[in-house]
């Protein structure tokens, strides 16, 4: 084979049109989504009257209102930088302040699920593996709501779901060692962990007395969008600003897991640490998702099994397009949970749940099996 066509087919795969589509139409569907949401609700306003909210000059020609905004009266306060927001119409604050954080969580959650789903498959080497399958969700999931059963407050559900889900990946690994780990134990055993977490769960609604903490404890493992703002939008930005470059600098690290454990051995990786690393990562995404979101199903699985049907197992395609496809799931599902049933919402991870599972169900009709990959 000549020089000539050797380069060319090393350079095939970066110049395929499919990812930059994906990318494309993934944005667009936010964009429009995003649209849907911020104008329609209990304050309907047209088009015209959101595009010039959103791009009102009292915010973004004014510093301080738009830092007021987005970092809210206490911190912008001690910040030094807080003004009066009371001057603003009515359309521009229900945008700002209700519609457009909203928006913003979604996106932010529908990554964090995206990649650590993706990161999780990579290292169990297994397409129905997911935060719930190895156990993490559950564990961040119990700890968040024996904070809201203590009434703690808002501010510990990050590091609650932080050290729940970090906890619970941990006991999986343990229960999964025997002198290293293999990813049919890690799925077995996560299975196992999980199933624990979720009948803790169960118990502590006994013990809830208040049926405003039942209904927000309950509310929160459906998964939902419902009442978030600024607040929840600076507690995930952080973590996913960690999680998302440290998971595409790892991406060659996923494709040679990929391999199977001897493989890369071979080429010199230390297995069981870079596993273990990786993970840290996933537990990081997920706990960030599920701190501000609650457990918002089968985003982690499916999003990352459409992406690979696409674009193949390069981990470096495959992680640019869960960016992208995971919000656009996330935020769609969104609107049709606010604004599906005529004013009644419902959590979006009833929704994510109706796609999912009916995704997979046509996806085992067409396939014999699910093999490790």
């Amino acid at each position: 084979m000549s020089r000539q066509y050797r380069v060319r087919d090393a350079l095939l795969p970066d110049l395929d049109a499919t990812l930059p589509s994906i990318v494309a139409t993934s944005t667009a569907v936010v964009l429009l989504a995003a649209l849907v949401q911020i104008r329609y609700g209990a304050y309907q306003m047209p088009f015209e009257t959101v595009w010039r909210a959103l791009f009102d000059r009292a915010v973004w020609t004014n510093p301080e209102i738009l830092a007021t905004i987005v970092l809210g009266d206490g911190l912008a306060g001690r910040l030094g930088v807080a003004a009066d927001l009371s001057a603003l119409s009515d359309a521009t604050a229900v945008v700002w302040t209700m519609r457009l954080p909203r928006v913003a969580v979604g996106v932010f959650v529908g990554a964090n699920l995206a990649v650590a789903g993706a990161v999780f498959q990579a290292i169990t080497r297994n397409e129905l593996a997911s935060p719930y399958i190895l156990g993490v969700s559950s564990g961040a999931g119990f700890a968040v709501v024996l904070v809201i059963v203590s009434s703690l407050g808002t501010y510990f559900l990050p590091l609650a779901a932080a050290v729940g889900g970090t906890a619970a990946f941990l006991l999986v690994y343990a229960v999964a060692w025997r002198g290293g780990t293999t990813p049919v134990r890690l799925v077995l055993a996560g299975v196992v962990v999980g199933t624990i977490f979720n009948s803790l769960q169960t118990g502590v609604f006994y013990f809830i007395d208040s049926n405003g903490a039942m209904r927000t404890a309950v509310s929160w493992l459906a998964g939902s969008l419902t009442g978030v703002g600024w607040g929840e939008f600076r507690l995930v930005t952080v973590p996913t600003l960690l999680v998302v470059p440290a998971a595409l600098v790892a991406a060659r690290q996923l494709d040679v897991l990929l391999l199977g454990e001897r493989r890369a051995s071979a080429l010199g990786m230390r297995v069981e640490t870079m596993r273990f690393a990786l993970s840290a990562l996933a537990i990081l995404a997920t706990a960030a998702a599920v701190a501000v979101a609650g457990l918002v199903g089968f985003v982690g699985l499916v999003v990352p099994h459409a992406v690979r049907t696409m674009v193949g197992s390069d981990y470096r395609r495959l992680l640019v397009g869960c960016l992208f496809v995971g919000p656009a799931l996330v935020v769609v599902a969104d609107v049709v949970a606010r604004l599906g049933l005529g004013g009644a919402q419902i959590p979006v991870g009833v929704v994510t749940g109706l796609v999912g599972g009916p995704y997979f169900l046509l996806l085992l009709r067409r396939t014999e099996s699910f093999n490790e990959f």
